[in-house]
């Protein structure tokens, strides 16, 4: 069966982004960067990976989901299809129709949707972002793969939007860890079951 992982960048106290959404305060640059984008060359936008001349194909995942707010800040540069390479899903109660045709909206139960896509034969699902959506599906969320940055923002956006309502507490273990010489530490989490 497919995993569902959950792969983002926070700050240390948590955060995802900016309350306006913004993440202009992650570094780019470093040593992190070209280590994880060798790894995981999928989760690179279609244009940036267009730019920098990556072709090689999917390793780890075929899937992307996205809540509209993590959806809208590619549109807000200028793409409806951010992530072309891969079989794009967004989450949105409020979107009326898709904005581009190869992204295809989850208008309701995003949890049933993450269980029939986790039945398909293929590679991993991306949860690309944002909190809200990764709370409502963290009874799925199989991995975490957290790109810590060293930096207090001390409010945004969290990783896990209000907090997640559990009946208990959702249990993961580290499979593997990297601290690179930029400060940014690469964290891959697998639940335990």
């Amino acid at each position: 069966m497919r995993k569902l992982t959950y792969y983002v960048a926070s700050t240390i106290d948590g955060f995802i982004a900016t309350e306006e959404g913004s993440v202009d305060f992650f570094p780019v640059g470093g040593d992190h960067g070209p280590a994880i984008t060798a790894q995981y060359p999928e989760t690179l936008p279609t244009k940036v990976r267009e730019a920098r001349g990556i072709t090689k194909r999917n390793a780890s995942f075929d899937t992307v989901l996205m809540g509209r707010k993590t959806h809208d800040f590619g549109v807000r540069t200028g793409t409806s299809s951010p992530y072309a390479h891969l079989r794009q899903f967004v989450v949105s109660t409020t979107l009326p129709e898709s904005p581009d045709p190869a992204v295809e909206i989850i208008a309701r139960d995003p949890l049933g949707k993450v269980r029939e896509l986790k039945r398909e034969p293929g590679l991993g699902i991306w949860l690309c972002g944002g909190g809200e959506l990764a709370q409502e599906l963290l009874p799925e969320i199989d991995q975490i793969f957290l790109k810590l940055y060293p930096i207090v923002l001390g409010r945004g956006r969290s990783l896990f939007g209000a907090g997640p309502r559990l009946p208990e507490a959702a249990r993961y273990r580290v499979i593997t860890s990297r601290v690179f010489e930029d400060g940014v530490a690469f964290i891959k989490y697998s639940k335990v079951r």
